[in-house]
């Protein structure tokens, strides 16, 4: 706070040493009557700004009406000084807009709450403002208040908290404040005024009282709040009054504000309302005399809707685009590369430059204007901007509007709904085949009412938009009759179909995308019918690249907000798991990476998700029993996990250990013993990642690898878990832990944990008995878990486990290759380093058949087809052929090493 606070006093410090303070005034004298008054009956701020402190004056200008009694005078006379000292020291340069902006919201802030403050107290002496709440809107809310603004702020009261008298209704009280309120900031006396309030943008403002009870406004915005509505609600905030019960309120209606799913109506609403705006502009289209630079074609809302818009798009699954200042916004989306980096500087610069034209008109006379005048006007309000003429201004503005204008009417994309983000590379089908007529009727017959999605009139409406696109789909899908039935089956399982009727409108692209999840890949299609949304992440760029780091992921899955609870946190966490492990499918099905690259990608996945599923439960769990000083939970994944390789469908392996000592205790309220409280944490963990939330479940945790098995305690001690490793464990216990990896705890943490491991592992054996332990487990396992089918790469004889159990063998034996990864301990290993070609084939090979053969039996063509690509061979045919001689190579090698013959199915 302190470096943010010596930053911003440089930064002042160095805009008041280069300031214009000699011109700024001098224009304002000549060209802004207004200003020129607040400088002749303000000498002392007017000595301060002509010698350059700026600061100084600004502090004064705030103190100008302290210490009268009369609230309403009081907020006029700061208003007037504060306006002069920010209009000398914006047109000097010695204020920069951002800074002009704040402090103008900021005085709103306090001018509202103490209205609110005085309201209350006149009818009830010494009451404060609790139970009233203004919530800023618009302007005002994103701190961006122009220099002649009124405010839009939306009252609030609770009837339990609200002061009144005895015999005053709640309602009745709160009209009474509300109406004093706007008295109080409203009336023009001969201190002039301080706000024009305008309440139109509450719910049902025709009709409903100037102040709404909560739950009044919360069923509002739950129920029955327009598209318009929501727009307005990006850059709201509680600005005054009761401001902590506004923020509740706000936290409450977040759901309503930002929704997951994308929603076209409020999309085409925005776009309605700007061709509204348009429409209504009666003046030139380019900057001329009357052209309007707030609501004209390239003008200031333009900027701003363009970057609500595409909030209102991607806010809902990336919080990080949830700013209330446009310029924030549109570098929020620059970076998230929702929206080019020229676009958003372009328009970011046009919006700064604009923003300044606007309030270069409001300080000639105070007055809310945002038109262009004529004549000997123009050429004023140009020279109080430092420009010799007006034509020379009109040029300058022209420069602002021309790149916002282009940008906007690409996003309105007039003839068609506006969707600013990239289509999947997937392109419609252009072959125009005819389905089946039969198959024909059964879609026909999807709107005789059996399915609840197609029962209300908006919703047949939008399905006879893509019907034809539909039937082309389905016709050039490559199993059609397959691709219907999964269809029906979609629709009997959704509640609401309209939106992604909407989508696939929009995105014709995306319709045989969604016909081959739907067909060829059986998670995919499962995975859509119960979260048809899931269909919404495929329309942004990142659903066709590979996700970042385990950190990038992480941080995306901890973006919460003020007030999430730990239901929200764990939710988060599953939407954006559901939506990568999703768009990593989708890849894998259009073979768009290497199935080794989007396996380590699932990996990363999880590994993400159980961090950020481990701090969550951390943080639940220590507000009741507090935290263990010197003592954390590590968690060690094993198997493909601790390889970092997953498929789509992989349970996760792993043990919890915990460091520190057995006799510490926690220090909550209800504090626990070591033992019992990692044991309980571990436990919370797990249902973290197992249990079933609002957004469903993430994975299924297997901890059956402990130390001593289902039989063990959850969680062991670092000091135990090593003991028991060195002691009592059996040599399959030894196996498991050549792929174990700590993935969670401090890094000190993790290096013992994995200190300990490479010391077990390094531990000397008896080759003998180790064959011999090996070889009754990998008969055991044989005679009790057999192939599934022809492509089981995992469990056929030669297969991957086979492959695992000659790498384990020579790990163990000859204390080489120690990594989880079974890559690099292959490549590390000299009697098997001729596998790793064989290896790299049946893990593609597992890792598809996961998605695309869930089953494990040969699958229809088109399967077999991308089956074949995600293994890098030419035909299916090929694919099997190198499949047998990889199980070959691998029954080779287990003769020389074990001398046994492997029976190859």
């Amino acid at each position: 706070m302190t470096q943010a606070c010596t930053c911003d006093h440089a930064r002042a410090h160095r805009l008041t040493m280069t300031a214009d303070w000699t011109s700024a005034i001098d224009r304002a004298r000549k060209h802004a009557p207004f200003l020129a008054r607040g400088l002749e009956r303000h000498p002392e701020l007017a000595e301060l700004l002509a010698a350059g402190s700026g600061e100084e004056a600004l502090e004064r200008a705030k103190a100008a009406g302290s210490g009268l009694v009369d609230t309403a005078l009081s907020l006029r006379r700061e208003k007037r000084a504060l306006g002069l000292v920010l209009a000398i020291g914006d047109l000097a340069g010695g204020f920069d807009l951002d800074k002009v902006m704040r402090e103008l919201s900021l005085f709103a802030d306090r001018a509202l709450h103490r209205a609110i403050e005085a309201a209350i107290s006149r009818r009830v002496e010494g009451a404060g403002p609790e139970g009233m709440m203004g919530l800023a809107l618009g302007k005002h809310g994103a701190g961006e208040l122009n220099y002649s603004s009124d405010i839009d702020p939306i009252l609030l009261y609770d009837p339990e908290r609200l002061p009144r008298r005895e015999r005053d209704e709640p309602g009745e009280a709160a009209q009474r404040y509300a109406r004093e309120i706007v008295r109080l900031l409203s009336d023009v006396t001969s201190e002039g005024y301080v706000f024009r309030v305008d309440l139109r943008l509450r719910p049902a403002s025709e009709v409903s009282p100037l102040a709404l009870p909560l739950d009044a406004a919360i069923t509002h915005y739950e129920s029955s709040a327009l598209a318009w509505e929501r727009a307005a609600f990006i850059r709201a905030r509680s600005s005054a009054g009761d401001i902590g019960t506004g923020e509740a309120f706000l936290d409450h209606i977040r759901p309503f504000i930002w929704r997951r799913s994308l929603d076209f109506g409020a999309i085409d609403e925005v776009r309605r309302l700007t061709h509204r705006i348009r429409e209504k502009q009666t003046g030139p289209r380019e900057p001329a005399p009357g052209y309007n630079v707030k609501l004209g074609r390239g003008g200031i809302r333009e900027i701003e809707f363009f970057a609500q818009t595409h909030q209102l798009i991607h806010g809902g699954r990336d919080a990080s685009l949830r700013h209330k200042q446009t310029r924030a916004a549109l570098d929020a989306l620059a970076a998230t590369g929702r929206i080019g980096a020229d676009d958003a500087r372009a328009l970011g610069e046009s919006y700064d430059g604009l923003r300044r034209i606007e309030h270069r008109l409001q300080m000639v006379a105070d007055q809310q204007t945002h038109t262009l005048p004529s004549g000997e006007a123009l050429d004023n309000a140009a020279r109080l901007d430092g420009f010799g003429d007006g034509e020379a201004w009109l040029e300058h503005i022209a420069e602002l509007t021309a790149p916002v204008a282009e940008r906007y009417d690409a996003l309105l994309a007039e003839d068609e709904i506006s969707v600013p983000v990239d289509s999947p590379h997937v392109e419609p089908p252009d072959n125009k085949a005819k389905l089946d007529p039969a198959l024909t009727a059964r879609v026909a017959n999807w709107t005789d009412g059996r399915y609840p999605p197609l029962r209300s009139s908006a919703a047949l409406s939008a399905f006879e938009a893509i019907r034809p696109t539909l039937l082309e789909s389905l016709a050039a899908s490559r199993e059609p009759e397959r691709a219907v039935a999964r269809w029906e089956s979609l629709l009997e399982r959704m509640s609401s179909a309209i939106n992604l009727f909407r989508l696939l409108e929009a995105r014709p692209g995306l319709m045989q995308l969604l016909a081959d999840c739907l067909t060829l890949a059986p998670p995919l299609a499962d995975a859509i019918a119960r979260r048809p949304e899931l269909v919404d992440a495929l329309i942004d760029r990142s659903a066709h690249e590979l996700p970042g780091s385990r950190e990038e992921l992480v941080a995306a899955m901890q973006q919460g907000e003020r007030g999430d609870t730990y239901e929200d946190r764990l939710d988060r966490i599953r939407i954006v798991t559901g939506e990568t492990r999703f768009a990593l499918g989708v890849q894998l099905m259009e073979t768009a990476h290497d199935p080794l690259d989007i396996a380590a990608a699932l990996a990363r996945v999880a590994e993400a998700a159980l961090a950020s599923a481990q701090a969550a439960a951390e943080d639940e769990f220590a507000r009741r029993h507090g935290r263990i000083e010197g003592g954390e939970l590590v968690v060690l994944g094993l198997g493909r996990l601790g390889g970092g390789v997953l498929t789509y469908a992989s349970d996760l392996d792993i043990v919890y250990l915990f460091t520190g000592s057995h006799e510490a205790e926690s220090d909550g309220e209800r504090p626990l013993g070591a033992t019992l409280y990692f044991n309980r944490l571990a436990q919370r963990v797990s249902a973290a990642l197992s249990v079933p939330t609002a957004e469903g479940a993430l994975y299924e945790v297997d901890t059956r690898l402990r130390p001593q098995g289902a039989q063990g305690p959850l969680a062991v001690s670092v000091d135990s878990f090593a003991r028991y490793q060195r002691e009592d464990a059996w040599t399959w216990e030894h196996m498991a832990l050549t792929r174990a990896r700590a993935l969670t705890g401090s890094a000190k943490a993790r290096t013992d944990v994995d200190a300990i491991l490479k010391d077990v592992l390094c531990h000397e054996r008896n080759e003998a008995e180790l064959r011999a332990d090996l070889l009754k487990m990998r008969n055991e396992m044989a005679a009790h878990k057999p192939a599934k089918g022809a492509l089981d790469a995992k469990l056929l004889r030669g297969g991957l486990v086979d492959l695992e159990f000659l790498v384990h063998f020579l790990q163990l034996r000859d204390r080489k290759g120690l990594t989880p990864s079974l890559d690099e301990a292959i490549e590390q290993l000299p009697e098997v380093e001729g596998l790793a070609e064989a290896h790299r084939l049946m893990t593609r090979l597992l890792v598809g058949t996961r998605l695309l053969a869930p089953d494990l039996a040969i699958p229809g063509e088109a399967p077999c087809a991308i089956l074949a690509r995600l293994c890098e061979a030419d035909d299916f045919e090929t694919l099997l052929a190198r499949f047998a001689d990889a199980k070959a190579q691998v029954a080779k090698k287990w003769q020389t090493i074990f001398g046994e013959t492997l029976e190859l199915d």
